[in-house]
Formats: structure tokens, C-alpha cells, sequence
């Protein structure tokens, strides 16, 4: 099909939002805009023809000034630094432990500990905050529970026990999931030094229970660098995510929302909109009853402050089931898109048989910058109708759940970087996809993240290579 302009809107978007919004963000990089970057110490954020309010950014010769000193929290062992990570990356993803060990470390051993937050976040993620069971099970199995392999479903508080008995005796571990802690927990450890730049910032807001689970979780995010903001919800329960994975790599989900699943915008949020440089907002929240109303006021807070405003698909069958919702807030809001191929042809309402880049080009049109990953194929940049092209980084796949949520980082870390260059950008996230998928588990290991680090701000530091609309890293329409 031709992409050529004009191109029909989708439902509720103005045709006005066609063409790329033009205005400059420091210090984001600026193929994503078209006019020259502004002074240091202001930001001025346009949407069409409205100006919007300036918000002050407070600067240094790096980069924005961060305050960032907490103490650490203590249980059993003592008393440990968070920004190591070392000692929190082995128990992430190497204990094996059900419901009820969950519970009772989190009750008898973890204590919060004081902390003194900056004064601006780099990232703040809004979305579902879940506890992730993950096991490795056969094709036997999934036939046995009636599950169809690699589709995510939602379970209540009975099909979810059922599953958890019958894996019982198998080896399985709790993290605190959920797609975009996933992506947040990666980034915090790409940025957990200052290579490239000053070290980053990362929080997440969402909602959680005030059960043990909720304490688990706000505690495992802490641990690795991401401050979980969001009061616990009084006699509310954690939502809950069983993961099974088969030997081909293949990742069948099961989610349980719990009584907690409701974000509201208060105050408290609207504040920490107001002191983020990127809002991250998880596909996966639409789910939730009515956060349609609370993900619009968000949006518009933070491109009232001048963040940028990144979305997630996150999934195929949440944006068939809130197709109009996600075209609200991407065609209104959305500066950034990530989605898979699926989800990107799910957004274009395209056929299976179009082709990710046909997808890709087309998203592009309505917002900015377009992330589109094709699994061991590759990935797609999108801007402004035109696509780059991103090989797969090698690797011999193992577990590929959270390959996603790794790109997800690569990008974001190389945004927060001041990376022009598409393709070099597209690249560090697809080195960080594979070095996920290589390993069992879905999070980025700690001395995996300094490596990468390192490398990128290598690559950063010996090239001048910029990828932008007419060069040659796009791809011919």
C-alpha cells in the first residue's frame, strides 16, 4: 500500500496532527523536532500552533543537576548499598520462592530505610505494578490447564490458584514484574554510573496493595535503583503475573489484576509528572477501570512541564479491546511510540500480511519517533513516513520474555544521552534486547548493563554519525 500523504486519520485524530509537531526539547536529541535546540536553561514545549508555559530546568555542565543520597534498607543481612546492585541482581533472579515465602520475607525482614529524592527524575513510569511468577513448563503442560501458548489472558483470584497447584514442585521465581519495571529496572542500570553522562534517575508510579506482595515489590524495585512512589492502596491486593515459558522460548501469560488496580491522579502524581524529563505510559494500564482519565491528565501535565510523553503498546489484545483509548492519548499526546510488529499492525487496524515497515512509515506520520521490533528479524526507527532499519544483534535465544521491555531501555537510555544517530541508537537497544533474551529471566543483569554502558559511550564519543530524514540510514519509500 502507498504511504504516501495524505493518509486517512485514525478515529478522533485531527488531521492537523499529520505532520511531526515541530518544537525543541533540551537536551532530547533533535531529529525528533525541527527547529534548533534552545538554551540550556529553559525548556519550551509546542503542541500545533498553542505555546505553552516554559519549565525551568536546573543544569550543569553534564547534563540536569541531580541530588540523588539514600540510605539503604535493611533486612536480615544487613545493611546494603543500592547502587551496587551486585547482591540484588543474584537474588532477582536466581531465588526460587512461592506466594507464601514472598510473603513472609516480605513481612518479617524488609524494612524501608529514609531517602532523599532528587529534585527532577529522568523517567518516571506510569503503569501496572505486578509481581511475576516465571517457571519453564512443557507443551504438555499448557494443554493440560486448557492454555493457549504465547497469548496473555486475564485470570481471576480461582483460575490463578489453579495454575499455581498445578505447578507445584516445579521451580519457578517471583520478581517484581510487569512490562514497564522491566524496561525501568534495565534503564536504572544502564544509567546506575555516570558513563556518557550524569548517572540517571529512574521512578514509578502505578498501584499496589497494601498486602505482603505490594511490600515485596516496592522493595525489589528499591533495590535495583527505581523508586516506587505510589502509597500502598489500604486493604488493597498486588496484582500478579504467572509467566510460562516452553523450550522454544515461547512466553504464555496469565494476569491477575488483584483489588488494587486503580491509579487515580491526585496531587502526589501530578508533582511527580511535573519533575520528569520523559513520562513513560504502559500499554497495559489501559486495562485498568477508568485510567483513561488519569493517563490523559498525566500526558498533558508533563507537556505542559515539557517532558516528553513515551507510550507502550504492550500488547495486542489490550489495544483491540481500547483501540479508541490509545489513539486518544498517542494521537494527542504521544511523542514516542514502542510496539512489536504485531502491536504496531494492531494500531494501524493492518492486515497480518502487511509489513512491519509499512507499519512503521505509517505510525510515523502521527508521532514523532515510532519503535517497532520484528523479534530475530530486526527492528524499525520511524520519523516523519520513513524508516531505518535495525539488524538483530546475534545471539542464541534462551528465554525471549522482556526482549521487548530491554529494547524498550536501549532506546530511552540513548534518548536521556543525547544520541542523534538512529541507527547507533537502534543498535545499543538491540544489543541490550539480546543480552536478555540469551539468559533466563527478564531483567538486565547488573555488570551486562555497565558493559553495555561502557561500550555505547565508546561509540558515542568516536562518531559523528547522525541519522535524520534524506540520509542514508533511511530507508527508500
Amino acid at each position: 500500500m502507498s504511504l504516501l500523504l495524505p493518509i486517512p486519520s485514525p478515529p478522533h485524530i485531527s488531521t492537523s496532527l499529520l505532520s511531526p509537531p515541530t518544537f525543541p526539547l533540551h537536551p532530547h536529541p533533535s531529529f525528533l523536532y525541527d527547529h534548533p535546540q534552545p538554551l540550556p536553561t529553559t525548556t519550551t514545549h509546542y503542541r500545533g500552533r498553542e505555546r505553552l508555559r516554559p519549565a525551568s530546568i536546573m543544569k550543569n555542565p553534564h547534563g540536569f543537576l541531580r541530588k540523588y543520597f539514600c540510605s539503604s534498607f535493611r533486612g536480615e543481612r544487613g545493611a546494603e548499598d543500592f547502587g551496587s546492585g551486585a547482591e540484588d541482581e543474584e537474588e532477582e533472579e536466581e531465588s526460587n520462592i512461592d506466594v507464601e515465602e514472598v510473603e513472609v520475607e516480605t513481612e518479617e525482614n524488609w524494612n524501608f530505610g529514609s531517602c532523599y529524592l532528587p529534585d527532577r527524575w529522568d523517567v518516571l513510569g506510569l503503569g501496572q505494578a505486578m509481581v511475576d511468577f516465571s517457571g519453564m513448563v512443557d507443551d504438555e503442560f499448557l494443554d493440560k490447564l486448557g492454555l493457549e501458548k504465547g497469548t496473555r489472558k486475564l485470570v481471576n483470584h480461582e483460575e490463578r490458584g489453579r495454575v499455581l497447584r498445578a505447578m507445584d514442585g516445579c521451580s519457578y521465581k517471583a520478581a517484581a514484574g510487569g512490562s514497564l519495571s522491566n524496561s525501568l529496572v534495565a534503564l536504572a542500570r544502564l544509567g546506575s554510573r555516570p558513563i556518557g553522562g550524569p548517572a540517571l534517575n529512574v521512578a514509578m508510579a502505578g498501584s499496589v496493595g497494601s498486602d505482603p506482595l505490594g511490600g515485596f515489590y516496592r522493595a525489589k524495585l528499591r533495590r535495583a535503583n527505581v523508586h516506587f512512589l505510589s502509597e500502598p492502596i489500604e486493604d488493597g491486593t498486588t496484582g500478579t503475573v504467572i509467566v510460562l515459558t516452553t523450550p522454544d522460548a515461547h512466553r504464555t501469560m496469565l494476569a491477575y489484576q488483584g483489588t488494587s488496580s486503580t491509579v487515580n491522579y491526585d496531587p502526589s502524581l501530578a508533582s511527580l509528572v511535573s519533575k520528569t524529563n520523559i513520562l513513560v505510559v504502559e500499554g497495559y494500564l489501559f486495562e485498568l477501570p477508568d485510567t483513561i482519565k488519569t493517563i490523559t491528565k498525566a500526558c498533558e501535565e508533563a507537556r505542559r512541564c515539557g517532558a516528553l510523553v513515551a507510550v507502550t503498546a504492550s500488547d495486542v489484545s489490550c489495544i483491540e479491546r481500547h483501540y479508541d483509548d490509545f489513539w486518544e492519548i498517542v494521537g494527542n499526546h504521544a511523542d514516542i511510540v514502542f510496539a512489536n510488529s504485531d502491536e504496531a499492525r494492531a494500531l494501524c487496524h493492518f492486515a497480518s500480511k502487511e509489513s512491519p515497515i509499512s507499519a512503521t512509515r505509517y505510525l510515523s506520520h502521527f508521532v514523532p519517533l515510532i519503535s517497532v521490533t520484528d523479534g530475530p528479524r530486526g527492528s524499525y526507527i520511524g520519523v516523519k513516513g520513513e524508516s531505518v532499519y535495525i539488524p538483530p544483534s546475534p545471539c542464541t535465544p534462551v528465554d525471549t520474555c522482556g526482549a521487548g521491555d530491554a529494547y524498550t531501555s536501549g532506546m530511552l537510555y540513548g534518548i536521556l544521552r543525547g544520541m542523534s544517530d538512529l541507527k547507533g541508537m537502534g543498535t545499543l537497544a538491540a544489543r541490550v534486547a539480546a543480552t536478555v533474551v540469551r539468559q533466563q529471566g527478564t531483567r538486565l543483569r547488573v555488570h551486562d548493563a555497565v558493559e553495555l554502558a561502557e561500550s555505547f559511550a565508546f561509540h558515542y564519543d568516536s562518531s559523528n554519525v547522525r541519522s535524520d530524514v534524506g540520509s542514508d540510514h533511511i530507508s527508500s519509500l
